[in-house]
């Protein structure tokens, strides 16, 4: 989950490098480092526990210049976050740095052997470790060769960037695990852990694929594998605006995410649907309509938020496509022998496409002979490639480590393909398609409406945000998002909170509710389903309850709605739409939500304590 960040051309490397690292920060920030080749060849190295600004201010002290280097942001997970365990770490002859995502295994018996072949050791994570693997077969010449046999040598996941003094105006970068994006300049070249790095200076690169190993010069790219066989990668030429990755005003990345939204779900639409027929069309597939038609069950694997956005999709897919759908956790899933075959559709969600536990499961479904289909944002990445098929979001880059857009756009591709599903199937009328799909290209409207009117106010933010837990509940499609919004909720305030289904209520949240404890409800309804009416009147009772024992309300309901008014302590609307639309709308207030309270509380909400963007590790 960490950051890396490399440059090799004329222009000055270190700006290149901090910038890159300030747009990779979201994927850690527990120290950071750069090491650059000065111009009388020299490997100087800078590093700073804490966030990227101590780096900067060290760098503005003892400045430090060349045309090529390599830097690192860090997620901790071997060693404390301290300036000694930052990055980039050197072998014991300060000749080979070292940048590194993952997790070595087998760390332990490897510095244990360098240990008693003389290797000394200064910090306490397992990335130094790869720097005296590597100087262990290094010739002082051989820098391709010692990377390739180290790379060998490492049981566990990495991504990987290297350079050598002695070796000069090259760096090497390997993957196996963690994502690894090489950009193709005008006679200048970069490796980072993702598109937003080096959106500013192209936007034609390609990832690197398992045990690949790119070795980067003035002069080019070349691409090898552990082996050192040649290979060959296609160049993607990436559409993303690089001014979307910035802040554009917003106080925070989160913000500004929360407010693209509806341009997340248009686009996340565009030459998917046909409005007057209700048609879908689903393009970038390897499975044809026969094999939709002959599978006999769905599994969804997802992680955190996407693993919300699954459980929703299972009630989309099962109700308008009449088919069974299991959701998994990503981490869960290939460790239970899952029963999977031909005649199972694996779904894959990810923000990301690196997610390294939504990767196992795709391999695992694989093996069992499931075809597998990708839901994801990153055109290339890893889980879009090993794909049957894909549906890409087209979100943009999402920087806050809090999801926001790409779970709306995740939820929007899920009820295409449960549309899509339905249709290829039989089971939807081209009446009921009509109609949901004009639907659906109303929900952007919709929620330009809700972020218009941003229905936290002051007073809410005020009343809330010194509460010590929070309960959410929601029924049938509904409860996925009070999941969401305690996630939310906790991940940027660090309020603990807890997503319930409503109708779960007496087997015992009942016993935490107090005048102390903020429960939100999400008690929305379609006004065309008796199905929706009858979960709305039951959602009612369960206010009652709480409000019995003394609970404080807030409701997530339908413009129009006055008997529940009067029931509950603070109301947040949302426009009426089709149920299994609903959560489109139903996400954003809570999204706004935990927002304003995690500001009024102080905290940092692009960047939340102990987390990461993207998990690409176990």
């Amino acid at each position: 989950m960490c950051g890396i960040m490399g440059y090799v051309g004329a222009r000055k490397a270190v700006p290149i490098i901090l910038d890159g690292l300030r747009r990779l920060e979201y994927r850690g920030y527990d120290s950071a480092g750069v090491a650059v080749v000065d111009d009388n060849g020299e490997m100087v190295v800078r590093r700073a526990s804490g966030k990227l600004r101590n780096l900067e201010e060290v760098i503005r002290n003892q400045p430090v210049d060349g045309s090529y280097g390599i830097g690192h942001t860090r997620w901790a997970t071997h060693g404390r976050p301290t300036e000694e365990n930052a990055h980039p770490h050197r072998d014991g002859n300060g000749d080979i740095v070292v940048v590194h995502n993952g997790i070595v295994e087998n760390y332990l018996q490897l510095k244990h052997r360098l240990e008693e072949a003389g290797h000394k050791f200064l910090s306490e994570t397992d990335t130094e470790v790869i720097a005296h693997l590597i100087q262990s077969y290094y010739d002082g010449t051989n820098l391709e060769e010692a990377t390739a046999k180290a790379c060998k040598e490492i049981t566990g996941v990495f991504a990987l960037a290297v350079m050598a003094k002695s070796t000069p105006h090259r760096i090497l970068a390997a993957r196996s695990g963690p994502p690894v994006v090489v950009g193709l300049g005008e006679n200048e070249y970069f490796v980072a852990s993702d598109v937003p790095a080096i959106l500013n200076h192209t936007r034609d690169m390609f990832f690197l694929a398992d045990g690949d190993m790119a070795v980067i010069t003035p002069e080019g790219v070349r691409l090898m594998d552990f082996e050192r066989r040649p290979i060959q990668r296609q160049v993607s030429h990436i559409l993303w605006d690089p001014f979307m990755a910035e802040k554009g005003g917003y106080k925070h990345f989160m913000l500004k995410e929360i407010y693209e939204q509806p341009r997340a779900v248009r686009d996340t639409l565009l030459g998917r649907v046909g409005q007057e027929t209700g048609r879908v069309f689903l393009d970038e597939m390897d499975i044809s309509a026969a094999e939709f038609r002959n599978f006999r069950q769905v599994r969804i694997v997802a992680c955190g938020t996407s693993w919300h956005a699954a459980l929703a999709g299972k009630f989309m897919i099962e109700k308008l496509a009449r088919i069974p759908v299991e959701v998994d956790y990503g981490s869960e899933f290939r460790y239970r022998d899952p029963i999977v075959d031909e005649h199972t559709l694996t779904v894959l969600i990810s923000q990301s496409g690196e997610t390294a536990d939504t990767l196992a499961g795709q391999r695992e479904a694989k093996s069992k002979g499931s075809k597998t289909l990708a839901i994801c944002n990153v055109l290339g990445s890893m889980i879009t490639r090993e794909a049957n098929g894909n549906i890409l979001t087209h979100a943009g880059p999402e920087i806050g480590v809090a999801s926001t857009k790409a779970f709306t756009a995740q939820l929007t591709a899920l009820f295409v393909l449960a549309m899509y599903l339905g249709q290829v199937r039989e089971k939807l009328s081209p009446e009921l398609s009509c109609a949901l799909m004009q639907e659906l290209t109303r929900i952007p409207g919709k929620l330009e409406h809700i972020l218009s009117t941003d229905p936290i106010t002051d007073d809410l933010v005020k009343s809330l945000f010194r509460a010590t837990d929070f309960l959410f509940l929601g029924r049938g499609v509904h409860f996925p998002i009070a999941l969401e919004g305690a996630l939310k909720l906790k991940e940027i305030s660090y309020i603990h909170a807890e997503g319930y289904p409503a109708g779960e209520m007496k087997h015992g949240p009942n016993a935490l509710i107090d005048e102390d404890l903020p429960v939100v409800v999400i008690a929305t309804r379609d006004p065309d389903s008796d199905e929706s009416r009858v979960l709305f009147e039951k959602t009612l009772s369960n206010i009652q309850e709480v409000k019995a024992r003394g609970g404080k309300v807030i409701a997530v309901a339908c413009e129009g709605e006055k008997e529940i008014a009067k029931m509950v302590d603070h109301i947040l609307y949302v426009p009426t739409s089709s149920d299994l639309l609903l959560p489109l709308l139903e996400i954003v207030p809570l999204q706004l939500l935990a927002y304003h309270i995690a500001v009024r509380r102080g905290c940092d909400v692009d960047q939340p304590r102990n987390l990461a963007k993207s998990v690409t590790v176990e």
